[in-house]
């Protein structure tokens, strides 16, 4: 038997019969058995694997989904780690965020203000907020990590992957409308009844969950929300600015 936590957050049981649905379809002529739980605690979703295709039923997960690390010992120092905002911690000068590590106890990686300041090039008066709200570091988003010390919590800078992608946004000039907590299908729906496929030029999948529609030049990103949540109702909208990324530059 293999247990496996995915690197995917299920909010509800809709969104877990969609992980299982996938996951079915792709297992569907292994011999394997799948058992598929929300963990209660942090909402990453968990799959126990049992029968002759264990082997490769577990590469499959690892290699299109992503598995956490859950225990603590399995990280090192250097390693990039996929996973979520869990907070801006304005209070402490903090991003917190959620990679998976919840064994022998929940252990978030934190990246500070200082940090940010130095991959952002943003001068000392620049606080965690605006830094936050330049680049869409929000709940709930997820992001990619590189662990910078382990000795006392886990330590954490942005990684160059995070940041390539973070930059390549601020130089298109074009907003961008992260949605999470939805799905693909959602999306594409809401999109069509509202007719805004003329003014979202690509639908970019951050997640399993979590997407980022691109707006045309001139559309900002902030005047789609309102539209879209009418038929969206339990997703949430973190708006990425080009121009107020601009304030900032992205080293």
């Amino acid at each position: 038997m293999t247990e496996l936590t995915l690197f995917v957050k299920a909010y509800n049981s809709n969104q877990l019969k969609q992980v299982d649905d996938l996951l079915q379809s792709q297992y569907e002529d292994l011999d394997i058995k799948t058992t598929i739980t929300a963990n209660t605690q942090n909402k990453w979703v968990q799959l126990t694997l049992e029968g002759e295709d264990e082997a490769v039923a577990t590469a499959y997960a690892r290699k299109k989904i992503g598995i956490c690390p859950v225990n603590l010992d399995s990280v090192e120092e250097g390693q990039v780690l996929k996973g979520y905002i869990s907070k801006v911690d304005e209070s402490r000068g903090q991003l917190i965020v959620d990679v998976g590590v919840y064994e022998p106890k929940v252990e978030m990686a934190t990246i500070s203000l200082v940090t940010l300041r130095g991959q952002f090039s943003a001068p000392k008066e620049a606080t965690l907020g605006k830094i936050a709200e330049a680049y869409a570091l929000a709940e709930g988003l997820p992001i990619s990590v590189k662990v910078t010390d382990k000795a006392e919590g886990l330590k954490a800078e942005l990684s160059a992957e995070h940041l390539e992608k973070l930059r390549g946004w601020q130089q298109s000039l074009l907003d961008r409308l992260i949605i999470t907590r939805s799905n693909r299908e959602l999306v594409d729906s809401a999109l069509e009844r509202t007719r805004l496929g003329r003014d979202v030029i690509d639908v970019e999948q951050l997640g399993f969950f979590e997407f980022a529609l691109t707006c045309k030049l001139g559309t900002e990103a902030r005047g789609l929300v309102s539209r879209l949540g009418r038929y969206m109702r339990y997703a949430v909208f973190v708006v990425f600015s080009a121009k107020k990324s601009s304030d900032f530059l992205c080293e």
